[in-house]
């Protein structure tokens, strides 16, 4: 019969250090924003979140009242 050879380098087993290496070569690759970027996007994210919350309260509120009338 023939020997079979293990494979060393099975898919998923890096070493950790190269695992690492690959994850700051792909890190220097992203655009990163520059503080008026980042201040516009978060204002932007917080904007909308107030707006979602605000909706929902009206909605929620909207039901409550309707619920109350209907149940008495």
């Amino acid at each position: 019969m023939g020997a079979v050879k293990k494979q060393t380098n099975a898919p998923g087993k890096e070493k950790s250090s190269e695992y690492f290496r690959g994850v700051w070569s792909e890190l220097k690759k992203v655009h990163w924003p520059d503080r008026k970027q980042l201040l516009t996007y978060t204002g932007v994210v917080l904007v909308a979140v107030a707006f979602v919350a605000v909706l929902l309260w009206v909605v929620d509120s909207g039901f409550s009242i309707l619920v109350t009338k209907i149940l008495g």
